[in-house]
């Protein structure tokens, strides 16, 4: 199945290179696959992280995705918190595709790294991206005292029940 090749004025070719992540495994990457699909990403060319979040830079499907892109090529995601959740991050992965000669398009719009207002709205919604996340953790962290202390929460619960525990016991004890 061939990559397929985007033509514009002028003759110049380049290959869409889309990726997606969601942060749970419980999560779904289709309406981010259909969506990078509609912007003219072809299904061999999406690259995807389930169950991976977007402050963790050691993700395979971003690594391979940016390792297929080539000087002229594109760089697609549909929303840069797909991308990077915190703005550091976002920077390094926007230099990197910067010096390799890689366009970034967030859902359609293709980020000009020598456009001053391209470049302030590119930060701006980094800082939102990251924002975001820093607000997930914060009511994560509230949700968890809250069921901490009407004691719902008890960490994980053991993978073996009460008579396998007590058999374990017996056999270690015995030695065996």
């Amino acid at each position: 199945m061939g990559a397929r090749r985007q033509s514009y004025p002028g003759g110049m070719n380049e290959l869409l290179v889309g990726y997606a992540r969601v942060s749970t495994e419980e999560q779904d990457l289709t309406a981010q696959r259909n969506a990078l699909a509609a912007l003219g990403v072809s299904a061999d060319r999406i690259y995807a992280d389930p169950g991976l979040t977007g402050t963790n830079r050691d993700r395979p499907g971003l690594r391979e995705a940016m390792a297929s892109c080539r000087a002229g090529d594109t760089f697609v995601v549909t929303k840069l918190d797909r991308l990077a959740r915190s703005l550091p991050d976002a920077r390094d992965i926007l230099e990197e595709l910067t010096k390799r000669d890689v366009k970034l398009s967030m859902n359609g719009s293709v980020h000009d790294p020598n456009d001053a207002v391209g470049g302030l709205l590119f930060n701006v919604l980094a800082m939102v991206a990251e924002f975001e996340a820093d607000l997930i953790r914060m009511r994560t962290r509230e949700g968890m005292k809250v069921a901490k202390a009407k004691g719902r929460l008890r960490g994980k619960r053991t993978k073996l029940k009460p008579n396998q525990i007590k058999h374990l016991l017996l056999l270690y004890n015995e030695g065996t």
